[in-house]
C-alpha cells in the first residue's frame, strides 16, 4: 500500500477471490463455476456480433436484455436491473440502500463480499452467527429494524431456506430492504422471486456465471418493485452507466434463448452431486446438504487445510478457509462425472497415505 491511500481504508480486509493458478493444469473446483461451457447458440451469437462496432458505447439501458429477462420471468422491464457481474449488483445495493442510519444484517458464515461492502462504505453491520450444522434460523431476522442481506441458497454451506420463511422476514421488515441472492438457485432451490409481487422491499438477485455458464461474460441482474430498481439505476448512472459490454449483451440474449441447455446441465450436475455425496460418504466424510454447485464436506480423518494442500499437490482445486469456524471443511465445485471422479480418486489415495 502506498503512502497515498486514505487512511479510512487501512483497516479494509478485501475480499480474497478463489485461486486462479497459472502454473500448472488443474482439475479446478474452487470457484464454482459451471464446468459445462455455454451453449452452440451462445458461441455462435458472440462470434457472429457486431465486433466492427465496439467503438460504439453499448446501450446503457439494456432494453432488449432487460425486456426478454422480464419476460422470461413475467414482470415489466422496470422490475430489472443488470450489472457487470451479481458482485457489482451487490455493491450497488449496499451504496444505495445502507447508511449509518440503515445498517444491515447478514449471516457471519455466508459470501465474504458482504462484510467488505460494509467495511468499505461505513455502514454499521451485525452479522448474526449460524446454528448447529450450519443451519440459518429465520426467526433471527425477522423484525430486526435493519436491511437484511441473505444468501439463498448460501455460500459456502450450499443450505437453503424455504420460501416461507424468506416472506416471513420481508414480511416483518417492512421498513427496510431484504436482499436475496440467489446467485445457486437453479441447482435444485426454490426462487422467492414471485414474492416481488406482493413486496416492494424485496430485492432479488441473481447471476449468469454459475447456471447459465458464464462467469467470464460478468453479468448479474436484480428483479424487485419499480422503485428499489430505479433507486439502483440512480446508483449506476453516478458510478458506471455504460455497465454491459456488447459482447456480453450478445452472449446473454442468445443463453435465454437456449435455456433448455442449461436446464439439462443443471440436471447432471445435481446427478453429480448426489454422485460425489455418496462416495464422499463412504469414506467417512461428513457432507453438509446442498441444493447447489458445490458440496460443504470434511474429512475426518484429514484436517481440512492439509486435504485442501495435498490436492492442489496432486492437480485438484478446492477452496478451503482459514477461519476457525470452518477451517475443517472444504467448499467443492460440482464438476463433470469425470472430474469429480478425479477428485474421488485423490481423495481416497490421500486418505490411505494418512493411515
Amino acid at each position: 500500500m502506498s503512502r497515498y491511500m486514505s487512511s479510512r481504508f487501512d483497516a479494509l480486509e478485501a475480499y480474497v477471490p478463489g485461486e486462479q493458478p497459472q502454473d500448472m493444469q488443474y482439475v479446478k473446483l474452487n470457484t464454482n463455476e459451471s464446468p459445462f461451457p455455454p451453449s452452440p447458440e451462445v458461441i455462435a451469437a458472440v462470434n457472429a456480433a457486431e465486433t466492427e462496432r465496439l467503438n460504439r458505447y453499448s446501450d446503457p439501458e439494456g432494453k432488449a436484455l432487460r425486456g426478454k429477462l422480464a419476460e422470461m420471468y413475467g414482470v415489466t422491464p422496470n422490475n430489472v436491473f443488470l450489472a457487470n457481474g451479481s458482485d457489482e449488483l451487490l455493491f450497488f445495493a449496499f451504496m444505495a440502500f445502507c447508511d449509518g442510519e440503515r445498517p444491515v444484517a447478514f449471516p457471519g458464515i455466508s459470501y465474504g463480499f458482504y462484510p467488505v461492502y460494509a467495511q468499505l462504505l461505513g455502514v454499521p453491520c451485525t452479522q448474526i452467527p449460524l446454528k448447529e450444522g450450519f443451519v440459518l434460523d429465520p426467526k433471527d431476522y425477522c423484525g430486526r429494524g435493519e436491511n437484511i442481506v441473505i444468501a439463498n441458497p448460501n455460500a459456502p454451506t450450499g443450505r437453503a431456506i424455504p420460501v416461507a420463511d424468506i416472506e416471513e422476514i420481508v414480511r416483518t421488515n417492512p421498513d427496510h430492504v431484504v436482499l436475496i441472492d440467489e446467485a445457486y438457485i437453479d441447482f435444485g432451490g426454490e426462487s422467492c422471486l414471485p414474492l416481488i409481487h406482493k413486496y416492494d422491499n424485496l430485492l432479488v438477485c441473481q447471476t449468469f456465471s454459475k447456471f447459465r455458464s458464464l462467469a467470464g461474460g460478468r453479468l448479474g441482474f436484480a428483479l424487485a418493485s419499480e422503485g428499489l430498481i430505479a433507486d439502483l439505476e440512480k446508483i449506476k448512472y453516478s458510478v458506471n452507466s455504460y455497465n454491459i459490454n456488447r459482447l456480453t449483451t450478445a452472449a446473454a440474449l442468445a443463453t435465454l434463448d437456449s435455456n433448455g441447455y442449461y436446464l439439462e446441465n443443471s440436471k447432471k450436475i445435481q446427478e453429480t452431486r448426489a454422485y460425489t455425496t455418496t462416495e464422499l460418504d463412504k469414506l467417512g466424510f461428513e457432507t453438509l446438504p446442498s441444493v447447489t454447485n458445490f458440496i460443504f464436506t470434511r474429512c475426518p480423518k484429514v484436517g481440512g487445510g492439509a486435504l485442501y494442500r495435498e490436492l492442489k499437490a496432486r492437480g485438484v482445486l478446492v477452496r478451503h478457509w482459514d477461519r476457525a469456524e470452518i477451517s475443517d471443511w472444504l467448499r467443492v465445485t460440482i464438476g463433470t462425472r469425470e472430474q469429480m471422479d478425479i477428485f474421488l480418486d485423490k481423495v481416497r489415495e490421500i486418505i490411505k497415505e494418512a493411515g
